[in-house]
């Protein structure tokens, strides 16, 4: 089958499978994955479990009140409980009881540990939009890898369409006795290796259609349509960015720094909240209390009723205690200097954070400068092969090269075509994770 008509007839073959397919987008692609990855599930769980500890811990200021009753049976030998003797009667009695403690002064503990909870809550927030941010570069990044394999794909059925008509050509030129057998076999050799070339390049565009599904967690298919959003030209972002500045935007939003600096005020509220364990505390108790007994008899020795007995052994208690921590073994002291410790940890944890950071920051300006010099190279490049392959290809046609020096002019042209594509999806790639440290919202996680 002429080569012309097997490319119409499969690209018409992709448009009628895609319009059964879904196209996706790259912020499409992100909002599937970041709704059905399960890492994101687990920690909005974290997320949820800390909001939780937070509200527990404002309700740990309301009162503690707790009910009490009991109901004894007796048999034999036991003590009245109207009278306080031993009788060997058979009876029951039952108690009620209604107590409220309320914590006044603690040394601020509970109000600490409100404070510590509500920046582990917000720690947890961040988290979550931590593996949000890295799942939505995975993605991106498995994206931008199936376009430069379509590349790769369309790149190597230019060549094959190229080596197909040259193919045809020393074929013709054979039969007219103008070249040897010898040039039509390195001809087909040259046409069976962009087969081959074509063949290898379609299993990697598979390959990387797998990665984006298995990232999006796309269960239900198999294969996925991209888009065609991306220029054929890069876009170069501002050149000489300042790291220090790029940085202290980053250093305000990037949520595992934003995360680790909510852990530090935690972890310093919490520093707090146990020394105030140190401190004598005060609490105001009340309730009130009654109970039945069958020996609890009037002048006829009739047991008097559950009513009567309720109401007239009713006692209401109101008082305060005070606890002074003397001596606990120095338990106290030591969670003192242990949480202490957990501070200075949480803040060394933080500089590591940021140093990490910085240190990402730097690589990607640096690199990326990198990238627009060589992809600057690589266009300039890719217009010497082309130029050299066609006059290849002319002198080819006229005889004055042989089947080889065309294939390697060919094959030159091809390396630098995918090298060039190469280099633009790297840049691509840095300028939007620079625009992400730059504050701009590549991401739509909304």
């Amino acid at each position: 089958m002429n080569l012309r008509i097997y490319l119409t007839t499969l690209i018409l073959f992709i448009s009628l499978t895609g319009i059964c397919q879904k196209t996706w987008t790259l912020d499409e692609c992100v909002s599937y994955a970041v709704e059905h990855n399960l890492q994101v599930k687990n920690s909005s769980f974290d997320k949820d479990s800390g909001n939780e500890t937070y509200k527990q811990s404002i309700r740990n200021l309301l009162p503690n009140v707790t009910a009490f009753t009991d109901v004894t049976y007796n048999t034999g030998l036991g003590e009245d409980p109207t009278t306080g003797l031993l009788v060997n009667n058979d009876f029951y009695s039952t108690n009620f009881s209604l107590n409220m403690n309320i914590d006044l002064f603690q040394g601020f503990q509970k109000l600490n540990n409100i404070r510590a909870s509500k920046f582990i809550y917000k720690a947890t927030q961040e988290d979550v939009l931590q593996q949000k941010f890295l799942l939505a570069f995975r993605v991106m990044s498995a994206f931008y890898d199936i376009k430069f394999n379509e590349g790769l794909v369309t790149n190597s059925l230019e060549q094959l369409e190229i080596s197909q008509s040259n193919y045809d050509l020393v074929n013709k030129q054979v039969e007219l006795g103008i070249m040897a057998k010898a040039d039509l076999y390195e001809a087909e050799s040259n046409l069976l290796a962009d087969k081959l070339l074509v063949t290898q390049n379609k299993n990697l565009l598979k390959l990387a259609k797998l990665t984006l599904l298995q990232e999006m967690n796309l269960t239900e298919e198999n294969d996925i349509v991209l888009q065609d959003t991306l220029d054929s030209q890069p876009e170069k972002i501002n050149e000489g960015q300042s790291v220090d500045s790029v940085y202290m935007v980053a250093r305000n939003f990037v949520p595992l720094v934003k995360a680790q600096d909510f852990r530090v005020k935690a972890a310093k509220k919490q520093l707090q909240a146990t020394r105030g364990g140190l401190f004598p505390s005060l609490s105001l108790v009340a309730g009130m209390r009654t109970r039945f007994s069958e020996t609890n008899t009037d002048d006829n020795e009739e047991t008097i009723p559950f009513k009567d007995q309720f109401d007239d052994n009713l006692a209401r208690f109101v008082g305060a205690e005070l606890s002074v921590p003397i001596s606990l073994g120095w338990a106290n002291q030591s969670r003192v200097k242990q949480q202490k410790i957990a501070y200075l940890q949480a803040k060394n944890n933080l500089e590591i954070q940021e140093q990490q950071l910085f240190q990402i920051i730097q690589q990607l300006v640096q690199t990326n400068e990198a990238l627009i010099d060589e992809y600057d190279q690589s266009n300039k490049r890719v217009e010497a092969q082309e130029l050299a392959f066609s006059i290849a290809q002319k002198r080819y046609e006229k005889g004055l090269i042989n089947a080889i020096d065309l294939f390697q002019a060919k094959n030159l042209y091809a390396v630098t075509q995918n090298e060039n594509l190469q280099v633009g999806m790297r840049l691509k790639i840095s300028k939007s994770t620079l625009d992400f440290y730059n504050g701009l919202p590549i991401f739509n996680l909304n």
